[in-house]
Parts: structure tokens; sequence; C-alpha cells
């Protein structure tokens, strides 16, 4: 045990929402278990945390966890993600939060349906545009406002940091052919679309199941990132841009930029918040049960459990 005067180690504990989904994340420390919690170490000290208390624990860089804890975080239904500092990376996941499949099934059913899958997108598009009403709109005609909407914001930025702008231009396998604004862009949206990546996957949706996105593993997230590109990675790339010198590494600098910015949290209530929006998820909806069921064409769902060869079969 530590002494009483060490200094205990420092975690960001991102917002609760509705004190059931709060992120914890760690990083250069060591991870193991203590009777029904979980203990985190590092040269400053030992924070003891209750394991059911934590909804989705995120290990950053230079973190190392035991067995022990493994099966502790097993056992309380906790979901745990390998990121990269703060966020800006996915590198793999355990189990989601939930341990009900209902918004992994509300996903897949609204976007199984044409009418349905419109209107989650309506939604998504009128988060861009809250002062007007684009519930009449084609997807042509938002993918169209989109469009200006997203050139407008480049050149107010590249006006606001003296930076000349000719466009977002990039090639995804040559990172170094592009500008130092483009590829300050590339690097701070890949960074959006790790936060958002570890967001999705721990509320159990499939992040391939995007509703304007398509045909990618990642469609989703790419949906939920263009939601705050404008209020995130696109400033911070400007801004970097316009302070880094040409023989800098401007991908790493803008990396640890949208770190930076990820640190307090915020995107992610937000993210949480909106992603319940857009689904139609209701308060009851959040509650996590352990409840396992099984599927019947005629009746939804009937209970699992029970041996239905004693059940007179319909003819």
């Amino acid at each position: 045990m530590s002494k009483p005067s060490q200094k205990k180690t420092q975690l960001i504990e991102l917002p609760r929402i509705s004190d059931r989904i709060s992120f914890i994340y760690v990083e250069r420390a060591n991870i193991n278990r203590q009777d029904g919690a979980i203990t985190v170490t590092d040269n400053r000290g030992i924070v003891r945390i209750p394991a059911a208390m934590i909804s989705v624990l995120m290990l950053g860089p230079g973190t190392e966890i035991t067995h022990r804890a493994m099966e502790l975080i097993g056992d309380t239904g906790t979901s745990i993600l390998w990121v990269g500092e703060r966020g800006v990376r996915l590198y793999a996941h355990g189990r989601a939060l939930s341990k009900s499949s209902r918004l992994l099934e509300k996903q897949a059913n609204l976007i199984s349906n044409q009418r349905s899958r419109l209107a989650v997108a309506r939604k998504m598009y009128q988060l861009r545009f809250p002062k007007e009403d684009v519930s009449k709109l084609t997807m042509q005609q938002l993918r169209g406002r989109e469009g200006s909407r997203v050139r407008r914001t480049y050149r107010e930025y590249a006006k606001k940091f003296e930076i000349e702008w000719a466009g977002r231009k990039y090639d995804a396998t040559d990172f170094e052919s592009g500008t130092p604004i483009n590829q300050a862009l590339s690097s701070a949206n890949v960074s959006l679309y790790g936060l958002m990546y570890s967001v999705i996957t721990a509320l159990g949706l499939t992040p391939g199941l995007g509703f304007i996105h398509v045909n990618h593993e990642l469609s989703l997230v790419y949906d939920i990132a263009d939601l705050y590109k404008s209020q995130t990675s696109i400033p911070i790339a400007f801004e970097v841009a316009s302070e880094t010198d040409t023989e800098d590494d401007i991908g790493q600098i803008t990396r640890l930029r949208m770190r930076d910015a990820f640190q307090n949290g915020k995107i992610i209530k937000k993210a949480v918040q909106d992603i319940q929006y857009l689904l139609n998820v209701s308060e009851d909806e959040q509650v996590e049960a352990d409840l396992v069921n099984l599927w019947d064409d005629k009746e939804g769902s009937v209970k699992y459990g029970i041996n239905y060869s004693e059940f007179k079969l319909d003819n």
C-alpha cells in the first residue's frame, strides 16, 4: 500500500451520462485487482476503484493490465478499450458497455428501412443546420447543402489564420504528398475518428452500419465524426498549420493538439447524447440488463433457458 503522503495517480474521469455511462481513461500505469476493485498504480501511488462503478475503461499508452484485473472487468461487464492518447486512436476493444442488444437492434432496424434511414440521416444534417428546416430535403439536396457549408468553413478558417487554401486534396496512401494544411486536416480527422470509434464501440453499436456513409467498416464512425469536424478538427488543423514550420512533424503536432482538446471529455458526452437522440433512445432503454431472450417469428421473443420440446408445436 502507498503511504498517505504520496500523491495519488491522476485519472481523468470523463463525464457521466445519466450516471450509467462513465468513461475512465488511464495511461502510463499498472492495473491489477484487489478483491472487487481494480488498482491503478504508478510511481506516485495507488488508486483503488470499485469495478462496478466503471462503465468504460480506456487504456492509453504505457498501460499494463493483469489477467486477474481482466477477469474482474469481464465479470462486471465493463467495456475496455485500448486507445491512443486521450482516445485519438482505437486499437482494440473487449466487450460493449451494455449487456443488452437493444441499441444494436435499433440501429439495424433503422438502417434496414429506407424511410427510417432517411429520417436519421436528416436528423444528422439537422444537427449541422440548427436554424433551418431540412425535413423535406432529399439526400442529394442535403449533400449539396453540407458541401457548401464545409467549403465555407474551410475558407473562413483559411482567412482567419492567413493560410493559402486551394481545396481539400489528399492521398490516403501518401500522407507526405499533401500540403501542410491538408496533412494537418488528415491527422486531425483521424484522431477524431479514433475517439468516435471508441464511443460507438463502447455503446455496443456496429461501426460498419452507417446512415450516410456506406460500404466501409467505419461508416457510422464517419457519420458521427462529421457532426463535430467544424468545431474540432478543422479549426485545430488550421491553427496548427499556421504555427508549424515545414520541417516540423505536423501530423504528430496535430494529434497532440487534438488529444488536448479531448481531455475535458465534453465531446464524448456530446457524442453519446447525439447518438441516443439520432437512434431515438429513451431513458428507459439505456438501463443495462443482463437479459437473454430467444427470437420468435410470431411473438418477437420468448424466454431463454426453457426446454421447448415440452411445448406442443403448432401445425
